[in-house]
């Protein structure tokens, strides 16, 4: 296991020690060259299914990828899988690929220093090949799938559990599009779109994107771009796919665009790895496509697009029928529905931006009446006390805004169960913190330990699949097969054994933490990472 990783910002399996700095070539608004540093690792080209962390694996191709437009109920799945499968899926962003920059992505990231060699092969194939593609009228994103989960019928549910998110390549894109984000007819601020504009004559088109690299600094991962007058403006990377859902009941041609009530590009961030997706499910198998990769998106995603990179995702998909105390909401489930290991997110949907507030709140009031008892009164009153209210983006014709309802908030109400492959652990809260014991845990993994007093300090020593790693208490240096690794949360002692926070462990010990809501019970569900390891680049 890698020492350092980057699952600290949100991605997973990618470690600090293999993102060695290298010189790249940038251009100036002057065209004048810059030499700025990036990290660089071996970009994670299309592999087998024994290179990824899911038992089954999807990569992007002419075969699985649709560019533009949505499965519909006439699509025909490119893969089948057993409810509660891992699947790995290989996406591509569509920057650096579209006709205004070239539709040639090895030409076009060759003008920002980037060699062939690190140019995805299936990025190359797609922009390459006569897949049917309209830039006026289609949307921009490659859309990989579908994938048909067993069982799963009309008016069912597909649960999605985002496991991992990779950096397929260490750099992306943001783009700002002529009459398109949040000021159309105001940026790009130059004359506009030219007669001629094509692939052939991409500059006609007076599109602005804006090459993005992913920087290490001082042992954390940014995104970096240069300021004109001089330094530069430096973000954090947190990667989600913006693209997750489930074909329509329609036979009409779905631009990848706008989301809908059965998901697609609704462009939430918060949906990360440890993240949990409900989709209304309205064809037979679901039919679960992913793509519209970033590496990171403020809310309201202004210019058009954010920072567009591509990602290898795993996913867990898991059929709940109507039954299942899991769901969200009480009958049959219209729209989706996410939740995080801090919040419940209930999501509002519209092309206009109020009644997609509207929307949302009437979910979130809904949700706290069926689920967790609140007269309707009191759960508008709370949330207008204590709920954000976000917008997710106002660029995608359908506009969204999601609520951000605290867990924290009801921890006094809720019981907590945490399971390793279905066997409980033990678990707690402490300062509105939820925490596992180490002991409990590591033995449910197969793993043993060892408790130390030192000092009248405890500390265990804890061995796992060949790693050991030393928790200590009140301390947030961890020791990993011997080298130091610095976190913002400690492990306390309670009940005279050592617990350490849920929200460290991936870090430590290669665990997937999903969340769900099961009547009034917060289940986290842990699973080890060890079917398929994402290749560590370099």
């Amino acid at each position: 296991m890698p020492k350092k990783t980057l699952k600290t910002l949100g991605l997973v399996s990618v470690s600090a020690a293999t993102l060695l700095s290298a010189t790249l070539v940038l251009s100036d608004e002057t065209g004048e060259a810059k030499k700025q540093k990036e990290p660089t690792f071996n970009i994670l080209q299309t592999t087998s299914v024994d290179k990824v962390r899911g038992k089954y694996y999807l990569p992007t191709s002419l075969d699985t990828a649709q560019w533009g437009y949505l499965p519909n109920r006439d699509s025909k799945a490119v893969m089948t899988v057993p409810s509660g499968s891992t699947v790995t899926v290989d996406t591509v962003s569509h920057e650096g690929i579209l006709e205004d920059q070239g539709r040639d992505p090895v030409e076009y990231f060759a003008q920002h220093g980037i060699s062939k060699e690190q140019v995805l092969k299936d990025a190359i194939e797609i922009a390459g090949s006569e897949l049917d593609h309209d830039f006026d009228a289609d949307g921009p994103h490659v859309v990989t799938g579908p994938i048909a989960v067993e069982g799963a019928e009309p008016g069912d549910v597909l649960k999605v559990e985002v496991l991992s998110l990779a950096p397929r390549v260490p750099y992306g894109v943001i783009s700002n599009r002529h009459y398109k984000g949040a000021l159309p007819g105001e940026f790009p601020e130059n004359k506009g779109r030219q007669e001629g504009a094509s692939a052939e004559n991409p500059e006609l088109y007076n599109n602005v994107s804006k090459f993005t690299p992913l920087e290490e600094i001082n042992g954390k991962y940014y995104g970096v771009l240069p300021i004109e007058s001089g330094g530069e403006v430096r973000f954090p990377v947190k990667p989600f796919m913006g693209l997750m859902g489930v074909a329509g009941d329609t036979s009409e041609k779905l631009s990848s665009v706008p989301p809908t009530e059965t998901g697609g590009n609704i462009d939430i961030n918060e949906l990360g790895v440890g993240s949990t997706l409900y989709l209304p499910v309205e064809v037979a198998g679901a039919l679960f496509y992913t793509g519209d990769p970033h590496f990171a998106q403020g809310d309201g995603e202004v210019a058009l697009t954010a920072w567009e990179a591509s990602l290898r995702g795993t996913f867990r998909l898991t059929v709940l029928k109507q039954d299942d105390p899991t769901l969200p909401r009480e009958g049959e489930l219209v729209q989706p529905f996410a939740e995080t290991e801090d919040y419940w997110i209930p999501i509002g949907l519209d092309e206009d931006l109020d009644e997609a507030m509207k929307e949302s709140v009437r979910e979130a009031v809904a949700f706290l009446n069926e689920k967790l008892g609140m007269d309707r009164a009191t759960a508008l009153a709370y949330m207008s006390a204590a709920t954000d209210f976000e917008v997710s983006q106002v660029v995608d014709k359908t506009k969204g805004i999601h609520a951000l309802i605290e867990k924290r908030h009801f921890i006094d109400n809720l019981d907590m169960n945490v399971f390793v492959d279905q066997k409980k652990v033990k678990a707690k809260r402490f300062n509105d913190e939820f925490y596992v014991s180490i002991d409990s845990l590591v033995k449910t993994l197969g793993g043993k330990t060892k408790a130390n007093h030192k000092k009248g300090v405890v500390n265990v020593t804890a061995t796992v699949n060949d790693q050991t790693t030393t928790f200590v208490e009140n301390s947030i240096i961890y020791t990993v097969d011997g080298k130091d690794l610095q976190l913002d949360k400690t492990p306390v002692v309670l009940d005279k054994e050592l617990y350490v926070p849920i929200s460290v462990v991936d870090d430590l010990l290669n665990i997937n933490v999903n969340w769900s809501t099961s009547n009034k019970s917060l289940i986290a569900n842990m699973t080890y990472g060890t079917e398929g390891q994402v290749p560590r680049p370099g």
